[in-house]
């Protein structure tokens, strides 16, 4: 068999001009290695939804109507909070949370201590606290809460997590079990966790990864080139998107992951193609060029599929889901481009330890493959029959998935926020914070006031849910609006009904929270608006969230038909929703791209479609495994099935272009199958058993959908495994019937003609 390479090849031009292009991907990467440090996060929950999502409309209405500040709330216990004593720390507290940098104002029942102590105002407390209850104090009596409303974080002073910081110092030096929440604090805590664990998790994934190929292949070389690969490509995507003005979120936090998988899978097989020339005599310039050869088709398809599946996330209607499919569209091309530019030089610079050497103990991963390559030639139908029993029993828990909508459940249970929400649910009535927007006429004000009234009565009454013991409970823990507020007023609801403005201003100053619940929208010819806010349990089932809304929903617009319920319980709910709701569309996408890519590179519909199988069926069989197991789908899970549709086809793209290879030399079906366990699934096993365990420091995260993200492409990424050495070759054993050479057109050609026309 001819081992030379074509003078014209690919390969033989870049090891010949490997010393210019590395200089230039160490030029590039030094250059833009400032750069790509500028690289942020977009901290918003609202750009989590696509810009034009109608969940939208109410939510930027509710904020340009009642003012963009966002809200923490402090709370702790204190079982003599009513007393003058008890009052006076309230004070000092809530003094000390108002002059944090970047709070706007704090108030408590402190504000309005005057009401709450002098005997005049005695008609006035029991009104007062009940209309308080929730907010700034419990239905205990014994715990307060203090509302710090936070300046814009485009005009703060300081950093938003600066503000939060400062606010917890602040609260648990004054009270041991203080706590703050808040949709601000849970975002400051949730970014912070992924900024912590990119610097951390990527350090520890990074010499996780280098231990497991030096086993593997006892060799700091083959250490450094893999490596190398990642971090250009890295610092390269990085730079690339803020040139590009895109931005982190939660969901494209794992960016270094999946372009460490990229990197790590290709260069691996390329080692094992090395070494294997190496140990038949060549020199190492020829054994790169010859394995270059080999796999450089194989290698462009393989970033081809792994860009085909991110791209398909760019057809989701969540904006962070589409951003993060076009940034991983550029990381799959400059993988490409990195290996290309970076291989050559590195594989080849010097003699010192040159050749990866085998593992200890490989002899049994080559008794193992040759036996499993023997299994599948005697017993190719009992081990269909038992993968696909095991298969279907898997896939058939997809049925009882559900989604956690729960947003604290992104925390692990020892955070401060898991802590703090906590305190919040039992203590304060419940963290979900949602409103009802209501339109005010501009007569029959009166009338008007009346049916907000009777609407909160129909709220509190009506909406129910069903809790853990199967009976039924009210849903809301508050329903609270500024037409409360106006029996603190003489005459309130009579004045109101002729200037409502001046009277709510005259509530407000007994009560400092009426002053956010009214409110004129300068998009809408600044018409006026009442908010009704509302509270509910914030951890509780995601169908049991969406009948709340539902219930609230339907009231609104009974009442009102121009009503709209919108606030972060409604959008955090509706989050994971919004993710999920896309996964199997960008699934069935990627794989419909895929197999549009296998057809043209194999030429066979049986092959393309066999490619597909043994990919498409670990990620199912993991997905019913989590509805068996009862384990909800949260935003680390929802992303699994198109990202590893895409990074799992890699290595079947090598297998079924080394089989085709190997047929097309002459050899049996059972003998090509023998020499690509021994080739290419050595280089399988070593590229999935390297990234497992660099994944299992994802594990160690804090935030929860990255140890899922982790967890979960470990067990497809060995599913995968399985699946490339048992599954597809049972399939290609039933599609190539014939032992005849003669069955693939390019039978005929050369070795290198062979393989580029199976690819």
């Amino acid at each position: 068999m001819d081992r030379a390479v074509p003078h014209s090849s690919l390969a033989r031009t870049l090891v010949r001009f490997r010393w210019p292009l590395l200089f230039a991907a160490v030029a590039a990467t030094a250059a833009l290695y400032f750069p790509a440090q500028r690289l942020a996060f977009d901290r918003s929950i609202e750009n989590m939804f696509a810009p034009d999502d109608p969940i939208l409309a109410p939510f930027r209405k509710l904020k340009r109507t009642f003012g963009g500040d966002e809200i923490a709330l402090a709370a702790y216990a204190d079982p003599d909070l009513l007393t003058t004593g008890g009052l006076a720390r309230l004070e000092e507290v809530t003094a000390d949370l108002a002059r944090v940098p970047g709070v706007r104002q704090a108030f408590s029942l402190s504000t309005v201590k005057r009401f709450l102590t002098s005997p005049l105002f005695a008609p006035l407390k029991p009104r007062l606290l009940e209309l308080s209850e929730g907010y700034t104090i419990g239905a205990d009596r014994h715990t307060a809460g203090i509302v710090c409303v936070l300046v814009p974080e485009h005009e703060s002073p300081v950093p938003r997590s600066e503000t939060v910081d400062a606010l917890r110092k602040q609260i648990e030096s004054h009270a041991p079990d203080g706590v703050l929440t808040g949709e601000p604090v849970m975002v400051v805590d949730g970014f912070r966790f992924l900024e912590d664990d990119g610097r951390l998790l990527g350090g520890v994934s990074t010499v996780l990864l280098m231990l497991t190929i030096v086993v593997c292949f006892r060799s700091l070389r083959w250490v450094v080139v893999p490596m190398a690969v990642v971090g250009s490509t890295l610092i390269w995507t990085q730079a690339g998107l803020v040139g590009s003005h895109l931005h982190l979120s939660l969901v494209s936090s794992m960016l270094w992951a999946i372009i460490t998988v990229i990197g790590v899978a290709t260069v691996l097989h390329l080692v094992v193609s090395f070494r294997e020339y190496r140990t038949e005599g060549m020199s190492p310039r020829q054994a790169l060029e010859l394995a270059g050869e080999r796999l450089g088709t194989p290698i462009f398809w393989a970033c081809a599929t792994d860009a085909a599946g991110f791209a398909s996330l760019m057809v989701s209607h969540v904006g962070p889901v589409h951003d993060f499919g076009l940034m991983m569209l550029v990381g799959s091309l400059l993988s490409l481009v990195s290996i290309a530019m970076v291989v050559p030089g590195l594989s080849l610079a010097g003699r010192f330890d040159s050749d990866p050497r085998r593992a200890w103990g490989e002899h049994r991963l080559d008794f193992g493959l040759r036996h499993l390559a023997a299994a599948i030639e005697r017993w190719p139908w009992a081990l269909a029959a038992l993968c696909t029993v095991v298969s279907v029993v898997c896939c058939l828990g997809i049925a009882h998935l559900e989604v956690e909508t729960d947003f604290t459940k992104n925390f692990r249970d020892t955070s401060p926020i898991v802590r703090a929400y906590e305190f919040v649910e039992s203590r304060l009535g419940g963290a979900g914070v949602w409103d009802i927007v209501v339109p005010v006429p501009d007569d029959h004000v009166a009338e008007f006031l009346d049916k907000v009234t009777r609407l909160e009565e129909r709220l509190r009454n009506e909406v129910k849910v069903v809790n853990a013991a199967g009976s039924t409970e009210p849903g809301l823990t508050k329903v609270l609006s500024a037409v409360d507020a106006l029996e603190l007023v003489p005459f309130g609801r009579i004045a109101a009904g002729r200037q409502l403005e001046s009277t709510l201003a005259a509530a407000g100053q007994t009560m400092p929270i009426v002053q956010a619940l009214y409110g004129r929208d300068p998009l809408d010819d600044d018409r006026l608006y009442l908010r009704i806010m509302l509270r509910a349990k914030e951890r509780q089932p995601s169908q049991q969230k969406h009948a709340l809304v539902a219930q609230v929903t339907r009231l609104s617009r009974e009442a009102f038909p121009k009503a709209e319920v919108t606030g972060f319980f409604v959008l955090l709910t509706h989050l994971i929703e919004s993710i999920t709701r896309d996964q199997w569309l960008t699934f069935g996408v990627a794989s419909a791209a895929i197999f549009a890519m296998m057809l043209v590179a194999f030429r066979s519909l049986p092959v393309a479609l066999i490619s597909l199988v043994p990919n498409a069926l670990p990620i199912l069989i993991v997905t019913g495994l989590m509805g068996w197991l009862r384990l909800r789908i949260n935003m680390g899970a929802a992303m699994i099935a198109s990202v590893s549709m895409g990074l799992a086809v890699d290595s079947s793209i090598h297998y079924i272009t080394a089989y085709r290879r190997h047929r097309a030399e002459g050899l049996s079906t059972g003998d090509a199958l023998h020499a690509v366990h021994q080739s290419v699934g050595r280089a399988m096993v070593f590229s999935t058993l390297a990234l497992i365990v660099g994944f299992t420091a994802l594990a160690l995260s804090r935030f929860v959908p990255t140890i899922y993200f982790g967890v979960l492409v470990g067990l497809t990424m060995f599913g995968g495994l399985v699946g490339n050495l048992l599954i597809l070759p049972l399939l290609l054993k039933l599609v190539d019937r014939s032992p005849q050479p003669s069955s693939y057109p390019e039978a005929s050609t050369s070795q290198e003609g062979a393989c580029a026309d199976g690819v």
